[in-house]
């Protein structure tokens, strides 16, 4: 498949700046995979497509305020880092996204807070975009990173078009966010609230979680045409003996199994054996979902509506379909749902 065949026109007024008042008050779009039947909901319904001993697997994943604005020596101009991953503890080594990148060189020092609360120094680059940075900081690894938590904002993705405000800081989370380590939200598991968890509960639904922190891979622009050709940032997943174990039971019990999200099936589909039986895994995937693709563990997904070109909208579309999934998203355009990181959700079933 090719790159432009993931370009659509998406009105920017539909990409939602706020999410909703409730987690669980979005708007919610049901595809049968099977006959591309179309049915409009909210989100609350979701629970009556799925029956006791059904599963989903959540990403507990919880994202770090990776935003930091600073100065440039010298010159004192305002610039931004995105914290991408922690390359070195003890010599305090990460991989950033800097902008403007152009007015960066190696060997630049960058200062953050007042009174320069912390600096660092540029000492690579590693492509025209990330760089590697060093921060001078002489203290406890745990003040560095208190302090690094202290300077942070909520790293909203920039086609939201604000700033990100208090309350983002809670609700760029999801409400079972565990294990720190992701720049970037799960963000299908943003429509569930403890409630609705709940009455999955009181229904006898079971819940299960993975981990993948979400990184640079998940939202790098594809450059290349051939989709074949284009290479994956790895990210860091962790699925556990117990996780591996409720999944397998399902999956012989032929119970439905419910990834909330694409890293979710990224993470299944990068830890289970070709005959679909899921194993514990502790490290490093780059696993690149797009059509065709014969999926071995979800039998369904909870995914939201992505911008054209967008890496979760070709995994979406290898799940629904390619032409049911775009042809999904047409009428989702008509009916005004709302896309983007706090916009409605797409169950394909």
């Amino acid at each position: 498949m090719k790159l432009s065949q993931f370009i659509y026109d998406l009105p920017k007024d539909l990409i939602a700046k706020y999410p909703a008042v409730n987690r669980d008050d979005s708007r919610l779009m049901v595809l049968h995979k099977e006959t591309g039947k179309i049915e409009h909901k909210g989100f609350k319904d979701v629970i009556n497509y799925f029956k006791e001993n059904d599963l989903f697997v959540f990403n507990n994943t919880r994202v770090f305020p990776a935003r930091l604005k600073g100065i440039k020596e010298k010159t004192g101009a305002n610039i931004e880092v995105f914290l991408l991953r922690e390359l070195n503890k003890k010599q305090r080594l990460w991989d950033v996204l800097v902008s403007p990148a152009r007015k960066i060189r190696i060997g630049n020092k960058l200062y953050f807070g007042d009174a320069e609360t912390l600096v660092a120094e540029v000492i690579d680059n590693t492509t025209s975009r990330v760089r590697t940075l060093r921060f001078l900081f002489d203290g406890e690894y745990e003040e560095f990173r208190q302090t690094l938590k202290d300077l942070g904002e909520t790293p909203l993705p920039a086609f939201i078009g604000r700033e990100a405000e208090p309350e983002d800081a809670e609700r760029y989370q999801t409400v079972f966010a565990k294990y720190e380590g992701a720049v970037a939200a799960p963000t299908a598991g943003l429509h569930f609230s403890k409630i609705l968890l709940k009455k999955f509960e009181i229904k006898g639904i079971k819940t299960e979680s993975i981990t993948l922190h979400v990184g640079l891979g998940n939202f790098r622009t594809i450059n290349v045409e051939d989709l074949t050709k284009h290479k994956m940032d790895n990210e860091q997943i962790y699925v556990s003996e117990k996780a591996t174990e409720v999944i397998n039971n399902a999956k012989q019990n032929k119970q439905k199994i419910c990834a909330v999200g694409t890293t979710v099936v990224r993470t299944l589909e990068s830890t289970a054996t070709v005959t679909g039986i899921s194993k514990p895994f502790e490290g490093w995937t780059n696993k690149f979902i797009y059509p065709p693709y014969d999926f071995l563990i979800p039998d369904a997904m909870i995914t939201n509506f992505h911008l054209p070109k967008s890496i979760p909208l070709i995994s979406a579309c290898a799940f629904g379909g390619y032409k049911q999934t775009l042809k999904a998203y047409e009428t989702a355009i008509k009916e005004g749902y709302k896309f983007g990181t706090y916009g409605d959700a797409m169950l394909i079933i």
